[in-house]
Protein backbone atom coordinates (compact mmCIF):
# COMPACT_ATOMS: atom_id res chain seq x y z
CA UNK A 1 0.00 0.00 0.00
CA UNK A 2 1.62 3.42 -0.73
CA UNK A 3 1.40 6.11 1.44
CA UNK A 4 -0.68 8.31 -0.76
CA UNK A 5 -3.72 5.28 -0.13
CA UNK A 6 -3.52 5.14 3.42
CA UNK A 7 -6.41 6.38 5.34
CA UNK A 8 -7.34 9.20 7.20
CA UNK A 9 -7.91 8.75 10.69
CA UNK A 10 -10.60 11.18 12.41
CA UNK A 11 -10.83 10.90 16.31
CA UNK A 12 -13.38 12.33 19.02
CA UNK A 13 -14.25 11.83 22.27
CA UNK A 14 -17.75 10.12 21.32
CA UNK A 15 -19.90 10.71 18.41
CA UNK A 16 -19.65 13.90 17.68
CA UNK A 17 -16.83 13.97 15.15
CA UNK A 18 -18.63 12.71 12.57
CA UNK A 19 -19.94 16.21 11.93
CA UNK A 20 -16.36 16.69 10.91
CA UNK A 21 -16.51 13.69 9.12
CA UNK A 22 -19.54 14.34 6.82
CA UNK A 23 -17.22 17.24 5.39
CA UNK A 24 -14.16 15.44 5.26
CA UNK A 25 -16.53 12.65 2.90
CA UNK A 26 -17.79 15.26 1.18
CA UNK A 27 -14.51 17.42 0.61
CA UNK A 28 -12.33 14.43 0.18
CA UNK A 29 -14.90 11.83 -1.10
CA UNK A 30 -11.96 9.12 -2.63
CA UNK A 31 -10.03 8.74 0.41
CA UNK A 32 -10.24 6.23 3.33
CA UNK A 33 -11.26 6.99 6.70
CA UNK A 34 -11.00 5.48 9.91
CA UNK A 35 -13.10 6.65 12.64
CA UNK A 36 -12.09 6.24 16.44
CA UNK A 37 -14.66 7.72 19.27
CA UNK A 38 -13.54 7.44 22.65
CA UNK A 39 -17.11 6.97 24.16
CA UNK A 40 -15.63 4.93 27.34
CA UNK A 41 -13.95 7.86 28.71
CA UNK A 42 -16.62 10.59 26.95
CA UNK A 43 -17.09 13.45 28.43
CA UNK A 44 -14.05 14.88 28.13
CA UNK A 45 -15.31 18.22 28.41
CA UNK A 46 -15.83 17.28 32.14
CA UNK A 47 -11.94 16.39 32.75
CA UNK A 48 -9.30 18.00 33.24
CA UNK A 49 -6.68 19.30 30.35
CA UNK A 50 -3.84 16.69 31.45
CA UNK A 51 -6.19 13.76 31.36
CA UNK A 52 -7.72 14.63 28.11
CA UNK A 53 -4.23 15.44 26.93
CA UNK A 54 -3.37 12.00 27.88
CA UNK A 55 -5.87 10.71 26.30
CA UNK A 56 -5.59 12.34 22.91
CA UNK A 57 -1.97 11.35 22.73
CA UNK A 58 -3.26 7.50 23.24
CA UNK A 59 -5.58 7.80 20.45
CA UNK A 60 -3.72 9.18 18.42
CA UNK A 61 -0.70 6.85 19.06
CA UNK A 62 -3.60 3.68 18.26
CA UNK A 63 -4.51 5.42 15.03
CA UNK A 64 -0.82 5.97 13.78
CA UNK A 65 -0.17 2.11 14.47
CA UNK A 66 -2.48 1.46 12.33
CA UNK A 67 -0.96 3.24 9.01
CA UNK A 68 -3.17 6.64 9.11
CA UNK A 69 -1.17 8.98 7.19
CA UNK A 70 -3.00 11.96 8.60
CA UNK A 71 -4.86 12.54 11.53
CA UNK A 72 -7.91 14.95 12.55
CA UNK A 73 -8.72 16.02 15.98
CA UNK A 74 -12.46 16.60 15.52
CA UNK A 75 -13.09 17.96 19.46
CA UNK A 76 -12.55 21.08 20.24
CA UNK A 77 -11.28 19.96 23.87
CA UNK A 78 -8.98 17.74 22.79
CA UNK A 79 -7.61 20.16 20.38
CA UNK A 80 -7.41 22.83 23.19
CA UNK A 81 -5.53 19.93 25.46
CA UNK A 82 -3.27 17.60 23.17
CA UNK A 83 -2.62 19.08 19.46
CA UNK A 84 -0.10 20.97 20.43
CA UNK A 85 1.99 17.88 21.86
CA UNK A 86 1.08 15.79 19.04
CA UNK A 87 2.49 18.04 16.73
CA UNK A 88 6.06 18.51 18.74
CA UNK A 89 6.07 14.28 18.74
CA UNK A 90 4.70 13.73 15.14
CA UNK A 91 5.82 17.07 13.36
CA UNK A 92 6.33 15.31 10.22
CA UNK A 93 2.24 13.86 10.28
CA UNK A 94 -0.46 16.18 8.55
CA UNK A 95 -2.52 17.23 11.89
CA UNK A 96 -5.25 19.14 11.77
CA UNK A 97 -7.50 20.34 15.36
CA UNK A 98 -10.75 22.11 15.29
CA UNK A 99 -11.50 24.98 17.23
CA UNK A 100 -14.82 27.16 17.18
CA UNK A 101 -15.63 29.51 14.61
CA UNK A 102 -15.81 32.55 16.15
CA UNK A 103 -14.26 34.37 13.40
CA UNK A 104 -16.82 34.17 10.57
CA UNK A 105 -19.49 34.62 13.33
CA UNK A 106 -17.93 37.47 14.81
CA UNK A 107 -17.59 39.25 11.58
CA UNK A 108 -20.94 38.83 10.37
CA UNK A 109 -22.04 41.62 11.39
CA UNK A 110 -20.54 44.89 13.72
CA UNK A 111 -20.83 44.70 17.16
CA UNK A 112 -23.27 42.17 16.48
CA UNK A 113 -23.93 39.27 19.78
CA UNK A 114 -22.64 36.34 19.10
CA UNK A 115 -23.49 32.79 21.25
CA UNK A 116 -20.66 30.29 21.80
CA UNK A 117 -21.81 26.99 22.83
CA UNK A 118 -18.86 25.15 24.09
CA UNK A 119 -18.18 22.37 27.03
CA UNK A 120 -17.17 23.77 30.10
CA UNK A 121 -13.80 22.85 29.87
CA UNK A 122 -13.60 23.81 26.46
CA UNK A 123 -14.43 27.85 27.56
CA UNK A 124 -12.19 27.41 31.11
CA UNK A 125 -9.35 27.14 28.36
CA UNK A 126 -6.44 29.76 27.77
CA UNK A 127 -6.88 28.64 24.23
CA UNK A 128 -10.23 30.20 23.97
CA UNK A 129 -10.17 32.64 26.05
CA UNK A 130 -7.67 34.10 23.27
CA UNK A 131 -9.59 33.35 20.90
CA UNK A 132 -12.20 35.22 22.18
CA UNK A 133 -10.50 37.97 22.38
CA UNK A 134 -8.97 38.23 19.61
CA UNK A 135 -12.41 38.97 18.05
CA UNK A 136 -14.24 40.90 21.08
CA UNK A 137 -13.84 44.19 19.21
CA UNK A 138 -15.78 43.20 16.20
CA UNK A 139 -18.57 41.47 18.68
CA UNK A 140 -20.19 40.77 21.61
CA UNK A 141 -19.05 37.30 22.70
CA UNK A 142 -21.01 35.72 25.07
CA UNK A 143 -19.09 32.03 25.97
CA UNK A 144 -22.09 29.55 27.28
CA UNK A 145 -21.12 26.26 28.76
CA UNK A 146 -23.18 23.21 28.12
CA UNK A 147 -23.24 20.58 30.29
CA UNK A 148 -25.27 17.68 29.58
CA UNK A 149 -25.69 18.38 25.87
CA UNK A 150 -23.07 16.22 24.71
CA UNK A 151 -24.56 13.31 26.65
CA UNK A 152 -27.75 13.71 24.50
CA UNK A 153 -26.04 13.47 21.09
CA UNK A 154 -23.88 10.37 22.60
CA UNK A 155 -27.40 8.23 22.94
CA UNK A 156 -28.82 9.34 19.80
CA UNK A 157 -31.70 10.92 21.80
CA UNK A 158 -32.00 13.80 19.37
CA UNK A 159 -35.79 14.02 18.91
CA UNK A 160 -37.17 13.66 22.59
CA UNK A 161 -39.02 16.14 24.10
CA UNK A 162 -36.41 15.89 27.33
CA UNK A 163 -33.87 16.84 25.12
CA UNK A 164 -36.40 19.86 23.50
CA UNK A 165 -36.87 20.82 27.56
CA UNK A 166 -33.30 20.75 27.96
CA UNK A 167 -32.43 22.95 25.12
CA UNK A 168 -35.27 25.55 26.10
CA UNK A 169 -33.90 25.88 29.22
CA UNK A 170 -30.03 25.96 28.01
CA UNK A 171 -30.77 28.53 25.69
CA UNK A 172 -33.96 30.43 27.88
CA UNK A 173 -31.51 33.78 28.11
CA UNK A 174 -31.03 34.35 24.48
CA UNK A 175 -34.32 34.04 23.39
CA UNK A 176 -35.39 36.46 25.68
CA UNK A 177 -32.52 38.98 24.47
CA UNK A 178 -31.35 37.61 20.81
CA UNK A 179 -28.43 37.31 19.63
CA UNK A 180 -26.75 37.70 16.24
CA UNK A 181 -24.86 34.50 15.44
CA UNK A 182 -24.20 31.09 17.38
CA UNK A 183 -21.48 29.11 17.14
CA UNK A 184 -21.34 25.59 17.78
CA UNK A 185 -18.25 24.96 19.65
CA UNK A 186 -18.09 21.20 20.19
CA UNK A 187 -18.65 18.91 17.22
CA UNK A 188 -21.20 16.94 18.86
CA UNK A 189 -23.37 20.28 18.56
CA UNK A 190 -24.09 20.09 15.11
CA UNK A 191 -26.50 17.32 15.34
CA UNK A 192 -28.45 19.47 17.47
CA UNK A 193 -28.41 22.32 14.90
CA UNK A 194 -31.82 22.24 13.71
CA UNK A 195 -33.60 22.45 17.31
CA UNK A 196 -30.72 25.26 18.35
CA UNK A 197 -32.50 27.02 15.37
CA UNK A 198 -35.96 26.70 16.32
CA UNK A 199 -35.66 27.48 19.70
CA UNK A 200 -33.31 30.55 18.82
CA UNK A 201 -35.05 31.58 15.76
CA UNK A 202 -34.66 31.48 12.03
CA UNK A 203 -32.77 34.66 11.73
CA UNK A 204 -29.88 33.64 13.90
CA UNK A 205 -26.88 32.38 11.59
CA UNK A 206 -25.42 28.95 12.84
CA UNK A 207 -21.98 28.67 12.78
CA UNK A 208 -19.64 25.19 13.07
CA UNK A 209 -16.33 24.95 12.18
CA UNK A 210 -16.16 20.91 10.52
CA UNK A 211 -15.55 22.61 6.84
CA UNK A 212 -12.71 24.80 7.42
CA UNK A 213 -11.24 21.94 9.26
CA UNK A 214 -11.80 19.31 6.18
CA UNK A 215 -10.45 22.11 4.15
CA UNK A 216 -7.31 22.59 5.77
CA UNK A 217 -6.77 18.84 5.85
CA UNK A 218 -6.91 19.10 2.17
CA UNK A 219 -4.71 21.65 2.00
CA UNK A 220 -2.04 19.52 3.95
CA UNK A 221 -2.27 16.60 2.89
CA UNK A 222 -1.99 18.11 -0.86
CA UNK A 223 1.21 20.02 0.51
CA UNK A 224 2.82 16.99 1.95
CA UNK A 225 1.61 14.48 -1.62
CA UNK A 226 -0.39 12.80 0.33
CA UNK A 227 -4.06 12.87 -1.35
CA UNK A 228 -5.68 9.03 -2.29
CA UNK A 229 -5.19 9.17 -6.26
CA UNK A 230 -8.04 6.96 -6.64
CA UNK A 231 -11.41 8.22 -8.64
CA UNK A 232 -13.08 5.79 -6.42
CA UNK A 233 -15.20 6.76 -3.18
CA UNK A 234 -13.38 6.02 -0.55
CA UNK A 235 -14.57 3.87 2.63
CA UNK A 236 -15.65 4.55 6.26
CA UNK A 237 -14.28 2.00 9.16
CA UNK A 238 -15.87 2.94 12.43
CA UNK A 239 -13.87 1.88 15.79
CA UNK A 240 -15.19 2.82 19.39
CA UNK A 241 -13.11 2.23 22.74
CA UNK A 242 -16.19 1.12 23.85
CA UNK A 243 -16.78 -2.01 21.56
CA UNK A 244 -20.81 -1.58 21.57
CA UNK A 245 -22.32 -2.62 18.42
CA UNK A 246 -24.56 0.09 18.99
CA UNK A 247 -22.47 2.58 19.26
CA UNK A 248 -21.04 1.55 15.47
CA UNK A 249 -24.64 1.77 14.18
CA UNK A 250 -25.33 5.10 15.82
CA UNK A 251 -21.66 6.26 13.77
CA UNK A 252 -23.61 4.75 10.67
CA UNK A 253 -26.86 6.70 10.90
CA UNK A 254 -24.98 9.84 11.65
CA UNK A 255 -23.17 9.82 8.78
CA UNK A 256 -26.19 9.72 6.43
CA UNK A 257 -27.97 12.35 8.14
Amino acid sequence: MSKQTKPIAVFDSGVGGISVLRELVKILPNEDYIYYGDSKNAPYGMKDKEQVKELTIAAAEYLFAQGAKGLVVACNTATSAGVRALREKYPEIPLVGIEPAVKPAATLKPGGRVLVMATPMTIREEKFRNLMAQYSDDAEILPLPCPGLMDFVERGDLHSDDFKKYLEELLYEYRKHPVDAAVLGCTHYPFAKDMIQEILGKDVVIFDGGEGTAREMKRRLAEADLLNPSTENGKVEFQNSLEDEKKIQLCQQLLQM
